[in-house]
């Protein structure tokens, strides 16, 4: 059963990152609305001129919050972004941790890491890279290398959150901070 659920997640974030619509956001009352991806951003917290300071492919419009505004990142560190999908959040904590930091988009997609890999390659991203990976097995980061995980609207989607947060706190370091943004905090 976890595994036919995994399949319909890689397979619905699989042609979103084909047409670049997902025709949906996590807000209520927004599902089907065709609203442009920037702007349903825009409606779940994300700054204006940090999204216009990104590959505007990056933005699908498929998060339900702004988790980089929450996470305090700092200049130098390392963040991984569980989930990263087409790369928005990894973009805006890349501004954030700047080029002596480093930012890890994991995602289990291709599709989505394939898009992600070209917005970086478009916006001369240096200090990013994208892994494939399942959060729930073995996040292919190296343990204790972390200061910072943000996810946003992804765990949720897990069907072992037990083994996903234990895999969080493997990559962390100690005193590492976790920023799952989901619909209830938000």
């Amino acid at each position: 059963m976890s595994e036919m659920i995994k399949e319909k997640v890689k397979e619905r974030y699989g042609k979103i990152a084909l047409t670049s619509n997902s025709d949906c956001c996590c807000m209520p009352g927004e599902c089907g609305t065709n609203a442009l991806p920037i702007d349903a951003a825009k409606i779940i917290g994300y700054d204006t001129k940090e999204l216009e300071a990104i590959p505007q492919s990056a933005i699908l419009g498929v998060g339900c919050g702004a988790p980089i505004k929450f996470a305090d990142l700092k200049e130098g560190e390392t963040v991984a972004d569980l989930g990263s999908g087409a790369g928005i959040d990894v973009f805006l904590s890349a501004n954030k941790v700047s080029k002596s930091g480093k930012v890890i988009g994991i995602d289990m997609t291709d599709e989505m890491l394939e898009k992600a890999k070209k917005n970086a390659k478009d916006g001369n991203y240096a200090n990013v890279e994208f892994r494939k990976g399942d959060i729930e097995k073995k996040i292919p980061i190296d343990d204790n290398t972390v200061d910072a995980v943000v996810s946003n609207c992804v765990i949720n989607l897990t069907t072992d959150k037990t083994s996903a947060f234990q895999e969080i706190y493997r990559i962390l370091r100690k005193g590492g901070t976790d920023g799952d943004f989901r619909p209830s905090n938000r």
